[in-house]
This record gives structure tokens, sequence and C-alpha cells, in this order.
């Protein structure tokens, strides 16, 4: 039982913050400061389900123990064949609920929640490369479909033989970076490119950034200071985008307060044949760049403190191979190999993302000592 009082103890502490955080979303000054009250109820939401699971937790090692004492007690064998029946309920429920709340009591990525705007480049390859960027989108757009997302592309650069130089597009639904961060690296594939006449297989990339989407409080910009710029959009829409000048581009000179040094940010949209729109759009991206270049500090920190760290933030660094002779995909990070590529292409990512989480909530239970 120390195992489950060593549990209880770190339980006990959270009921008191839970009855506090509870009140304090019912002060009239909490809830007119919007940044305090939104980090308060996301509080209070995760609060309430550590509280349920400790509340389901003391009635098992209850019934646990009053079980035990009726069986000691009871001559009936009907009622002892329930009674055993009762015991092994709560035996089986009882480390099931400890593994939960333990990963309950791991601190959150308090990102997770959040909204993402996602980048894919084209790397080292040249046409082959921005191909490659044009399948990672479409294996994005079916995943994301999958899950009841929403999707919108902000802005894109096609490539001479197809697929995109780059494209960048915000997604929208409920827990998307805590699924979507693990996509961030360099994405390699090994294939015969459809320009190669020799037959050979080549090596390209492609990287992937999925950025937090910054909420309006959560960066300070200076709107008056912002340089507006509208052009006339290229591309899908018909002869309207052209004729009208619905694309904007905005120009911030934003203080870096790690080097103190100013820096001109550069954001663009062409994402609707509506200006305003766009310009909403565009300042959304503006404060997820800033936002997106201080929250890398809070990933270097994380990652200097862990040395195998499943979501690193790292950009730069290779995390899955595409190799379509073998119909193979592995993931380096956790050297996870599956050989159903087509399947993959088509979006079904979605094990490969549970094994990393898997993977990183062992290390981060193993930081927090549970």
């Amino acid at each position: 039982m120390a195992e489950n009082n060593h549990l209880l103890d770190k339980l006990d502490g959270l009921v008191s913050r839970f009855e506090e955080v509870s009140t304090m979303i019912t002060d009239p000054a909490v809830i007119a400061d919007q940044k305090r009250y939104v980090k308060l109820t996301k509080e209070y939401k995760d609060l309430g389900k550590i509280v349920a699971a400790r509340k389901e937790y003391i009635g098992c090692l209850q019934n646990l123990s009053d079980a035990k004492e009726m069986m000691a007690m009871e001559d009936d064998p009907e009622l002892k064949d329930m009674l055993r029946e009762e015991l092994a309920e709560s035996e089986k429920r009882i480390p099931e609920l400890e593994e939960e709340i333990k990963l309950m009591l791991v601190p959150a990525d308090p990102e997770d929640d959040k909204n993402v705007i996602m980048e894919i480049r084209g790397g080292t390859g040249g046409d082959e490369a921005a191909l490659f960027a044009g399948d990672l989108f479409r294996m994005y757009s079916k995943f994301i479909e999958m899950k009841g997302w929403k999707m919108a592309v902000s802005s894109y650069n096609e490539g001479t033989a197809g697929g995109y130089k780059e494209i960048i597009f915000s997604v929208t639904g409920e827990g998307v970076y805590g699924i979507l961060k693990y996509e961030s690296g360099v994405h390699r594939v090994q294939r015969v490119p459809v320009t190669e006449t020799q037959g050979r297989v080549h090596t390209s990339a492609a990287t992937v950034a999925v950025l937090p989407e910054a909420e309006e409080f959560d960066v300070e910009i200076n709107e008056g200071a912002i340089k507006w710029d509208t052009f006339r959009s290229s591309g899908a829409g018909g002869q309207n985008v052209n004729k009208v000048e619905s694309g904007v581009r905005a120009r911030y000179v934003w203080r870096n307060p790690f080097t103190n040094q100013d820096e001109e940010i550069l954001v663009e949209c062409t994402e609707t044949r509506d200006q305003p729109k766009n310009k909403e759009r565009a300042l959304a991206r503006l404060r997820t760049f800033i936002y997106d270049k201080e929250h890398q500090k809070y990933l270097d920190d994380i990652a200097s403190k862990r040395k195998t760290m499943v979501s690193t933030g790292d950009r730069s660094a290779k995390i899955r191979t595409y190799n379509y002779p073998q119909g193979r995909i592995t993931d380096h990070r956790i050297g996870y190999t599956i050989y159903n590529l087509n399947s993959f292409m088509d979006g079904n990512i979605q094990d490969c993302i549970d094994h990393l989480i898997v993977a990183e909530n062992a290390e981060r239970m193993k930081e927090s000592e549970l």
C-alpha cells in the first residue's frame, strides 16, 4: 500500500488546488483578465479529470479492502464467489487507474490544445523534393480530414514539375498541436524520381514545421507599426482573383529578445478573395511567427534537460524516411518501422504518432519520478 499512499499524497494536494481554482474562475476580476481566465479554466478542466480519477481510485482501494475483510468472515459459497469477482475486478482496475493517474500527473505541454500553422518546404533534391512536399501535404490533408479538423491554405509556391516548393496552411480543431507537433523535422524520401531515366533511386528531403498558433493575448504587437501592401493574387480562383488586389503583405519590425536586434518579418496571405479576411489571417500568422520564436527558447530549454526527447522541436533533425522501393516507413526517433507506405501516404499516420506519444510519456513519467 506504500505505492498507493505515495500516489494519494500527490493527489490530496491537488484537491485543495481544484477547489481554489473553482472559486477563482467565478471571481469577476479574474473573468475580466482574459489571459488569466483562459489559463485557469484550462487548469480547472485538467484538475477535474484528476479529481474524478482520484475518487474512483479511492473507491477501488476501499472495495478491495472491504471484499478481503468480508471474505475472511463469510461462509456462504455463493457470497464468496461474488466477493471473489469483486476482488478480481478491483485488483484489475487499480493498476490501470494508477497508470492513468501517473500520466495525468505528468505536466502537460501547455501548447497541446492550440491550433497550428504548418509549413512544408521542399529541401534538397530540386523538382523531386517539391513533388515529395506535395505528397506530404496530401498525406496531412487526408489525416486532417479523418480527424474532423479544418484546414486553410495561407500561401503556396508550386514546383516546376508539380508539388510545392513551399506551402503554408493552418489547422484548427481539438488538441491539434498535441498530435501534429511530432511531425516537425526533416522527412526523407528514397525513390526513383519521375525525371530519372536510368531507374536509379534518389534521396530527397522536405522540412515540416508545426507552429502552435498564438492567441491574441500570447503576443503583443503594435498594429499601428505594421506596413501593409496589397497585390493581385495568382493561382486558383478564376479571373476575379487576378483583377482584384485581395492578396496582402505585412511588414513588421520586431525586436528579437534573444539577440536584442531588430528583425523585419514579412508575411503574405492570399487565402481568400476578401482582403479584410486575408489581413486578419496575415495578422494571425505574424503573431504565430513571433510566438514561435519565443516558444523555441522554451523547446530548447526542455531539449537541454532531456537526452532522448521525442519532440525536441529541432527542425533540422531527420525524423522519418519514406522508402518507396521497399514500401517502408521508418521513424528514427523511436526505431518504428512499418511496411505499409501506401496506406501511410493516404493519411493513416495515427499509429506512428501513438507510438511517439507513448515513448514521450514514458520519458516524462521517468523525469517526474512517477
